[in-house]
């Protein structure tokens, strides 16, 4: 046996254990598995260790030290688990050791993500001639989508932003809901439209841009910024009106649809989804609801060249061919192939099994409300998909409530401000989770409530 083969026998073999233990350890760490973590600091070693050894390390220090977060009762941060077939074809394609930048580079890694971005414009009912491309994440994908917008509407101006920068260019509004997410408040500020120069618009009492109160003159320089699931409380602005309203002045509607524009793939959220295929760009995220593991993130842009020249480069020895290349669509050039892994998430789910985790998730989301609810906690949000929000009376009870939880491991629930008020925020985004899982952590929440 090879030192390779052997390596990678023994990484497969921790990952196996590891995978077929997560559903029965505690969620968080235990101190003394984050106090074990020392062994790793170091100085830089002088001399070669073998590859077994690293292994063996890593899985010893490191697996006990992780959250449980591919197990089915983590519920922070709207965090997915990882499918069978999406885990199988990373240590594919980390075998495969490919550069997705070109597709003379990786044949395979251009062809699969063009297959994917394709399927995901099907199943989300999104144009069917849309340009995109995988990034890191949600915060990745708002940044092209912006790009790209301030893009098209300064062309439109006569000023190639490309290649003049925004010195002297004309200036662009930008409008979002009041609450609208931490990620596009980054991605204004890195793509140089600025984020203390919106026009922020109120939100009713779940969290929903009020159409109402656009401004009554919108600008064709305008980019209207919308949310598929609000990341509080899952709500979803009324995109049909808002668009209807943007278009007729000829500005550009974006969606920030992290987790939420995966509802569209259900019959059931049609009602609250409806009006979000006439936006001009989505961002959202393959890691959360589809469960395809990190890092993967969606941008889709209804007019292609726009992305593509805000993404664009060139270089003698970059020879791009006629086809599709990745590096075009994206700020990425050398990156691995995250193709591979969201078509085989997507592949082995096909249309019926999107569907069914996504309104199995929130109809788990609805027994977790209502289990909390009969106990005497308060749900402070309309549990529209995934989303719960839950109070235990005053904000030091509540937040010592999530710090006992965390602490006594059966699950995990992060905090969050909403509206001014403290709460527990719970999440049920992950494949593996059960109506067990639910039950037990809506009891041990419920337990440790009461002792407080």
């Amino acid at each position: 046996m090879t030192e390779t083969t052997e390596t990678l026998k023994l990484a497969s073999d921790c990952a196996i254990r590891y995978s077929s233990e997560i559903k029965d350890r505690n969620v968080a760490p235990t101190t003394g598995a984050a106090a074990a973590l020392g062994r790793l600091r170091e100085k830089f070693p002088e001399s070669p260790t073998s590859p077994r050894s690293v292994v063996e390390l890593l899985d010893e220090v490191g697996s006990p030290a992780t959250s449980a977060m591919t197990g089915g009762r983590y519920f922070g941060f709207v965090i997915g688990g990882i499918l069978p077939a999406a885990l199988g074809a990373n240590w594919l394609a980390g075998a495969w050791g490919q550069n997705a930048c070109l597709r003379v580079m990786s044949p395979i890694a251009a062809e699969l993500e063009e297959i994917v971005l394709g399927w995901i414009c099907e199943a989300l009912r999104l144009p069917a001639d849309c340009e995109g491309g995988l990034v890191t994440c949600a915060t990745a994908a708002n940044f092209c989508s912006l790009a790209a917008a301030r893009s098209a509407l300064l062309a439109r101006e006569g000023w190639n932003v490309e290649d003049d920068g925004l010195f002297g260019a004309p200036p662009i509004d930008v409008i979002v809901g009041d609450e609208y997410h931490a990620s596009m408040h980054k991605a204004l500020s890195m793509v140089g439209l600025g984020k203390n120069r919106v026009t922020k618009i109120p939100t009713d009492s779940q969290g929903r841009m009020r159409a109402d109160r656009l401004p009554a003159k919108i600008s064709a320089r305008t980019i209207v910024c919308i949310q598929a699931g609000n990341v509080n409380t899952g709500a979803f602005d009324p995109a049909e009106e808002i668009c209807k309203r943007a278009k007729e002045a000829g500005a550009w509607v974006h969606v920030d649809g992290a987790f939420g524009l995966w509802a569209r793939v259900s019959p059931k959220f049609d009602e609250i989804t409806r009006g979000y295929e006439l936006a001009d760009s989505w961002a959202t995220d393959a890691h959360k609801w589809p469960n395809v593991g990190y890092d993967c993130g969606v941008v889709l842009v209804r007019d292609g060249m726009a992305l593509k020249r805000s993404m664009g480069m060139s270089a003698a020895y970059l020879q791009a061919g006629n086809l599709r290349e990745p590096m075009y669509h994206t700020p990425d050039s050398s990156r691995r192939t995250r193709g591979v892994e969201l078509w085989a998430a997507l592949k082995s789910l096909g249309r019926s099994g999107l569907r069914d985790l996504v309104e199995r998730t929130c109809e788990l989301a609805q027994l977790f409300a209502e289990r909390l609810r009969e106990a005497g906690c308060e749900i402070l949000n309309e549990v529209v998909i995934n989303q719960v929000l839950v109070s235990f009376g005053s904000a030091e009870k509540t937040r010592e409530v999530i710090h006992r939880v965390q602490e006594e491991g059966t699950c995990w629930c992060g905090g969050t401000l909403w509206q001014g008020k403290t709460a527990m925020r719970i999440s049920v985004s992950n494949w593996s989770t059960t109506r067990d899982d639910i039950e037990r952590s809506a009891e041990a929440i419920i337990r440790i409530a009461r002792q407080n």
